[in-house]
């Protein structure tokens, strides 16, 4: 499954703790931008592990789910090498 995560948070202690989780899951594109190629499990891990950062009553984030085809038809303009390879391959 394939997911892009955005986030505005208020906090700055919490907001770096939660790119650094995201730093786990997915690729930062923007500065509060992270696509995830993730399986149900790991999603499923992400979003218990988000909640229990974010502060509700102050806090955004938003989790957009997209299929493999539509983000593979993205376009990005400018720095090249932010975009994520398409797929993870770990040694």
């Amino acid at each position: 499954m394939f997911v892009v995560v955005s986030y505005d948070i208020i906090d700055d202690k919490r907001r770096n703790k939660l790119a650094d989780l995201l730093k786990d899951y997915g690729t930062r594109v923007q500065y509060s931008v992270f696509e995830c190629s993730l399986d149900e499990k790991y999603l499923q891990q992400m979003i218990q592990e988000v909640r229990a950062i974010i502060d509700p009553e102050g806090d955004s984030l938003k989790i957009y789910y997209l299929c493999h085809r539509c983000a593979g038809n993205r376009e990005s303009y400018g720095q090249k090498g932010s975009e994520p390879p398409d797929e993870l391959v770990v040694i």
